[in-house]
């Protein structure tokens, strides 16, 4: 009887398996670590461990399941110890085709190989790469590339020399995906390797991987120079890692360039700031003026990036001497999409330039960029007014900067109209009121007006944040007259606008100037004749209630309030009924 129960588990996983039904396949092998912890891990390195060697399924996802549940086996099977009797389901786990099932398989591998103790890693792991890279099936390869660093991290010195050739050939492997997955890995080994052997045994391996006849091989070359000049400095990667980068810059293959283009930074700062001031600004500059515009793209989104960490003076320096002399022609460049990308990186430019020279080379680039057909770019370039300004000062946007805003918010595209209001608040704090009266206020107003909601749910948010730092005075005169005659206007929407900006407005106006302006136009919207106004005047009461003088609320608000209880439309008695409770 109690080797019946021992066995159940077993039982039912062997009929679970063979289910015909895929789901209750995998979601028996998500058992498994129960099944083990109930059969104790000698039972489950003899007999569970040996099952689902023999009982893969031919079905992707539940290998896969196998794959992810053995990742974590290591204590069900007793320990570091006995680690090694997880390997043979996951050495053929790796070499299934399918891409998921090895590359998890291939994780498992390296979770469970660094629970090896140096003794099995080389009795047990060192064959297994051997077996899975000289295994015709191209996914064992694929897989051997994957593990190599977990062996080679720990293995001795013999070891070593073995994985050494191993990946070495498999550089040189007749199958592209072969060859890919060990580029994909160079930078995996160079990490865990000295300077030397990076030199001796690396470099050349690397020099042939990024010369591939395979445009898929390449640019995983490209990425692993970031980890080799981490290892070799700058002195060495000048002479042995710059040429080959330089060529990259210049592949056939525009995916290359991009990939050089994408991990800029990360190799600048891998290479260092001289490197980056004398020999990558020119490979930038080269990817800036490439053929294709996805390459460009990449390239000026990594303009603000060029020389990080070296002194302001050295980056001022390099971006004059080789990057402005070609804005202008990025700023006319045939794809709207790098012009958009130039716009996004303007503002970031001038904050490393200082006044003078962003006055000089960027301030003529944003304005240019500012009439651009593409609304994208023209947003692109607004979003980065509050910072341009920041540098430039109040007179260069007055002068140079405002008439083109004061265009853009008529733009017909209504995204921008609403990118251009966003930048308002910050520009009435650089600007002062006197300007921003004479040339901003007036196209506040007119967004109230506008055809889009969103435009005008801006403006009302503009409004506010524009009192909070004019002050109520400047509300009184300048823009409560305005909201008071759109209030009246035919149009219902118009209407419902001067209610939102007098509800935004509710916490921020002081208490006499809601009562001289704001009480009297809400009284007249609650006779409204859409319902959609009077519960919004409802509304508006209701936030203005606590700076409301007690004799108006007595005189004019509750009575109002009052006769809406009895409204035609049921929420706008429900909203007076609100509205009442607060005086």
């Amino acid at each position: 009887m109690a080797d019946d129960a021992a066995l159940y588990p077993i039982a039912v996983l062997v009929d679970e398996l063979k289910h015909e039904d895929e789901q209750i396949r995998i979601n028996s092998i998500k058992r498994l670590s129960t099944i083990a912890l109930a059969l104790g891990d000698a039972r489950t390195r003899s007999e569970l461990i040996p099952f689902l060697l023999e009982a893969l399924d031919e079905e992707d996802e539940v290998l896969l399941a196998i794959a992810t549940e053995l990742g974590s086996f290591v204590p069900l099977v007793g320990g570091s110890e006995h680690a090694h009797t997880l390997l043979p389901p996951l050495e053929a786990l790796a070499a299934i085709e399918e891409t998921v099932v090895h590359d998890k398989a291939v994780e498992a591998l390296c979770t469970v190989g660094k629970e090896h103790s140096v003794q099995h890693l080389e009795e047990y792991m060192v064959p297994l790469v051997q077996r899975l890279a000289s295994n015709i099936g191209w996914a064992s390869r694929v897989s051997a590339c994957g593990v190599l660093a977990t062996v080679l991290e720990r293995a001795s010195e013999s070891a070593c020399g073995k994985i050494k050739e191993l990946y070495a050939k498999l550089c040189e492997d007749e199958m592209p995906m072969v060859r890919r997955a060990a580029a994909a890995n160079l930078g995996n080994l160079v990490k865990i390797s000295s300077k030397d052997v990076t030199k001796t045994d690396f470099l050349p391996l690397f020099t042939r991987l990024v010369g591939d006849e395979q445009d898929n091989v390449r640019p995983l070359a490209v990425e692993a120079a970031i980890e080799i000049a981490k290892v070799l400095g700058p002195e060495d990667t000048q002479g042995l890692l710059i040429g080959p980068l330089h060529t990259a810059s210049k592949d056939r293959s525009w995916r290359v360039r991009h990939v050089v283009a994408e991990k800029f930074r990360d190799l600048q700062t891998a290479c260092g700031t001289d490197l980056a001031r004398t020999e990558l600004s020119t490979m930038l500059v080269r990817l800036m003026r490439d053929q294709e515009k996805e390459v460009r793209m990449e390239a000026v989104a990594q303009l603000p990036h060029l020389c990080d960490g070296a002194p302001t003076t050295d980056r001022v320096a390099v971006l004059v001497a080789s990057v402005v002399p070609y804005l202008d022609g990025l700023c006319k460049d045939a794809s709207q999409h790098v012009r958009v990308k130039l716009g996004g990186v303007l503002q970031s430019l001038a904050g490393i330039m200082g006044a003078e020279k962003t006055n000089e080379t960027i301030v003529p680039i944003f304005v240019h960029l500012l009439k651009d057909e593409f609304p994208e770019t023209r947003l692109s370039v607004v979003e980065g007014l509050g910072g341009l300004h920041d540098v430039v000062g109040t007179e260069v946007v007055a002068k140079q900067i405002i008439p083109e805003i004061v265009q853009l918010a008529e733009d017909a595209q209504w995204r921008v109209r609403l990118a251009v209001s966003e930048q308002f608040p910050t520009l009435a704090k650089a600007l002062g009121q006197d300007v921003f009266d004479k040339q901003l206020t007036p196209v506040v107003l007119r967004w109230l007006e506008d055809n889009v909601f969103a435009v005008r749910d801006s403006a009302a948010r503009v409004i506010n944040d524009l009192i909070k730092v004019f002050g109520d005075a400047w509300a009184a005169k300048a823009i409560l007259p305005k909201i008071s005659t759109v209030g009246m206007d035919s149009a219902y929407l118009n209407r419902l606008t001067a209610l939102f900006v007098m509800q935004m407005c509710a916490d921020t106006l002081e208490s006499a100037t809601i009562n001289k302006h704001v009480v009297p136009a809400v009284l007249g919207l609650c006779k409204d004749a859409v319902p959609n106004v009077r519960f919004n005047a409802c509304r508006t009461l209701e936030l203005v209630a606590g700076k409301v003088d007690k004799a108006a609320a007595d005189k004019d608000i509750k009575p109002q309030v009052t006769a809406m209880l009895t409204d035609t439309d049921i929420d706008v008695q429900r909203h007076a009924q609100s509205a009442l409770a607060c005086y």
